[in-house]
């Protein structure tokens, strides 16, 4: 810490303790950033820490990682790009990502993203929501043997509760902004998960795919 630890590019200073104090390399949030601006970005981070996550980003700077980096990785729905230069070894415990509907799966991508950037095991269950509870019910097993779980929904957002009701692990709850007029692009499944009576339920923000991935990294065992 005696040095200054980050790289002043210009346009971005990137941290490169991040690692050092975090366990995991800065994150690049690509929106508003050009190709090039992540590229070079990523290069230091690559270069310092072997190991890069960006998000909110596209097919076209996806190619451009991958040019440099050729065994990157893209997840289409989420905009996310992952790359490793050494493979990580997983924990014990495994992460569960559950959405309500499909139209949540592009916030569940991020997640999972982050979550495997991140060394995480991870497993999927879409389209379960309290539209149907029976999807769910028939899953229960599934949702016994992870050691966390991610719920994303957006509408009422009310499958956290649910959710929650029926485990004794962490739950980690994100809202999304599907939903018609009432939801509010996403407040109105905020409010109601802040407000469960379930306890064990953390909240992250709207749409934050890679806070809820990140989060459950950290709490894995």
């Amino acid at each position: 810490m005696r040095y200054p630890g980050y790289k002043d590019l210009g346009f971005a200073k990137v941290d490169l303790h991040r690692q050092m104090r975090k366990g995991f390399p800065e994150v690049i949030f690509g929106a508003g950033k050009t190709s090039a601006e992540i590229v070079k970005i990523a290069r230091h981070i690559v270069a310092q820490n072997g190991i890069l996550l960006v998000t909110r980003s596209d097919k076209k700077t996806y190619e451009c990682i991958k040019d440099l980096y050729p065994g990157a990785k893209f997840y289409p729905r989420a905009g996310a790009i992952s790359y490793s230069r050494k493979k990580v070894r997983p924990k014990d415990g495994k992460v569960l990502v559950i959405t309500a509907g499909t139209s949540d799966i592009p916030v569940a991508e991020e997640a999972i993203a982050t979550l495997e950037a991140m060394g995480e095991k991870t497993e999927a269950l879409y389209d379960v929501g309290v539209a149907g509870m029976h999807r769910l019910i028939d899953r229960r097993k599934v949702l016994e043997r992870a050691s966390v779980i991610i719920v994303i929904a957006g509408m009422e957002g009310a499958l956290a509760s649910v959710v929650s009701g029926l485990v004794s692990k962490p739950v980690i709850a994100v809202p999304t902004s599907v939903g018609y007029g009432a939801s509010f692009k996403g407040i109105a499944p905020l409010l109601t998960m802040m407000n469960s009576c379930s306890p064990g339920i953390a909240v992250v923000n709207i749409d934050n795919g890679f806070g809820a991935g990140y989060f459950a990294s950290l709490i894995n065992p």
